[in-house]
């Protein structure tokens, strides 16, 4: 029961922050979002069709894409609070959502 709850308590804040982030009003820069990726994440992640090499024990940004349900403003909100084994990037908003954005052109890339 308490843990039920705890999950829904969740669930809506997430959706309070994905609102807010879609409300921002910013559009979002996938070009800005691929050079950030290239940047922050190509040490540990595949983040672009051109990159041969990474870290094998994290998932590339094509397969985050291309996960059943991918949200780009659930990531973009992931980005802003990130697992602990990733840097503290320190993204604004705008950033997050362009590194989502870019994570989301890779959904159909081959």
């Amino acid at each position: 029961m308490i843990c039920q709850a705890a999950r829904t308590a969740e669930l809506v804040i997430v959706a309070v922050l994905v609102a807010m982030l879609s409300l921002t009003g910013t559009r979002a820069d996938s070009s800005n979002g691929e050079r950030l990726a290239r940047q922050w994440c190509a040490s540990c992640h595949v983040v672009a069709l051109d990159q041969k090499q990474a870290n094998a024990d994290v998932p590339t940004f094509a397969t985050i894409a291309k996960l059943p349900g991918f949200d780009r403003d659930k990531i973009a909100y992931f980005l802003l609070d990130p697992h602990p084994k990733m840097p503290n990037m320190s993204l604004t908003r705008a950033e997050a959502t362009d590194l989502a954005d870019y994570i989301a052109t890779l959904r159909v890339a081959r």
